[in-house]
């Protein structure tokens, strides 16, 4: 969420991905950081010892999550 408050700040839309286990988390980021509209896409747990094809399924199924956030207002 941290990289999502610079990236805003500057004018660019960004979206954060994480790990589903994460939800709470990046939401307190979001009311810390001041920033409830900061958008971001939860991934299926785990991540971290995932394999490359894991990851690309991962990424594939998130994908148009993560258009949608970018391009809805």
């Amino acid at each position: 969420m941290h990289d999502n408050f610079w990236f805003e700040t500057q004018g660019i839309p960004a979206v954060a991905v994480a790990s589903s286990e994460f939800g709470q988390a990046a939401e307190a980021q979001r009311k810390a950081l001041g920033m409830e509209g900061a958008r971001y896409v939860l991934v299926p747990h785990p991540i971290q010892d995932a394999t490359d094809h894991e990851m690309r399924e991962k990424a594939a199924q998130a994908l148009e999550q993560i258009f949608r956030a970018l391009t809805e207002n």
